[in-house]
């Protein structure tokens, strides 16, 4: 099969490349080319997609498939008027940002309500309106398509250093700082995982709306279980919203952050999403141990981005909960 990956020289676009190239396919990526290498195997046409005539370098070649990863309707629009056409399975790869609302668990594709798109003079997303924009990257593609809409990625090559802060941080042991309770839902997807099942998809021809995340865990569980296949001896100390929010322990990902973390009751449904559909569609998810021990070595060997908490910030806020919960016990 010819498969063409719009972008495929960073992170879930090279893992997918990577993926159809060992299923033995035919793939191009076409990217500018300077985030950073494409996979083994595949060929690269550079293309430049913020301007107009930006993909006539694809002009003439044909494809049995698309995969298109952007988040900015207007690169998404141009890719829709001049690649797809009625023989071409097409791939979108959007997020579960897109969902109007967080706060209830349980949540299915098919059914949830999405937040408004962004207006149709806006061409490019900020992370403001991500999640708007990339409704209105879905609406460009429409609903004929494979829609994939992911939730946290993680694993090996992540750029942005969200889930490489817990292998890295539990690699040093000792006390950890962790966020809400042991019991707070968390959901993630390994690239490779999400990557095979966009090919299989794109395999099948497969068509439809699905969210594409692992299966629910408890924090404590995800945290245990990746300390343990890191060999490191952990202790954890749960340490709840308001405490965090007042000593400027930031959400998510980015500098001060616990990645992972979102306050409750205001995403509880964030990471908590029905994704039986997805796996009766072929989704597979290894072990988060698996993702663990090997995001770790990947860190080891390349030096790649940790972004969260710094060892000192960590251990004053662990000092500063610690000198609370004396005065109010009294010891």
């Amino acid at each position: 099969m010819r498969i063409l990956v719009l972008g495929g020289s960073q992170f879930l676009g090279r893992a997918v490349a990577a993926h159809a190239c060992a299923a033995g396919h035919d793939v191009t990526c076409a990217a500018r080319g300077l985030a950073g290498p494409i996979a083994a195997g595949a060929r690269l046409i550079r293309i430049d997609r913020d301007v107009e005539g930006g993909l006539a370098p694809l002009s003439g070649e044909t494809f049995d498939a698309i995969v298109d990863v952007s988040r900015h309707p207007a690169q998404v629009r141009r890719a829709v008027a001049a690649l797809k056409r009625p023989n071409v399975h097409w791939t979108f790869v959007s997020t579960i940002s897109v969902y109007a609302d967080n706060r209830i668990p349980g949540q299915r594709a098919d059914t949830a309500l999405l937040r408004e798109p962004v207006a149709a003079e806006i061409e490019h997303s900020t992370d403001a309106i991500y999640g708007a924009a990339k409704v209105a990257c879905e609406q460009a593609v429409g609903d004929e398509s494979f829609i994939c809409r992911a939730g946290l990625i993680a694993g090996p090559q992540d750029p942005t250093g969200r889930f490489a802060y817990w292998p890295a941080r539990l690699a040093r042991g000792g006390e950890v700082l962790a966020p809400g309770s042991p019991d707070d839902a968390v959901q993630l997807i390994d690239v490779r995982d999400l990557a095979q099942w966009i090919v299989h998809a794109a395999e099948l021809r497969l068509t439809g709306i699905y969210d594409g995340i692992g299966p629910i865990r408890t924090r404590g569980e995800l945290l245990a279980e990746c300390a343990a296949a890191l060999n490191a001896s952990c202790t954890f100390t749960w340490i709840g919203r308001a405490f965090l929010e007042a000593h400027d322990v930031r959400r998510w990902a980015g500098p001060r952050s616990l990645p992972l973390w979102l306050p409750l009751p205001d995403f509880a449904g964030f990471m908590t999403r029905d994704t039986s559909p997805a796996r009766e569609a072929g989704l597979i998810s290894r072990p988060p141990a698996d993702t663990a021990r090997d995001t770790l070595h990947w860190l080891n060997a390349s030096n790649g981005p940790v972004v969260g908490l710094t060892a000192d910030e960590e251990r004053n806020v662990l000092a500063a909960w610690h000198a609370q919960r004396a005065i109010a016990t009294g010891v």
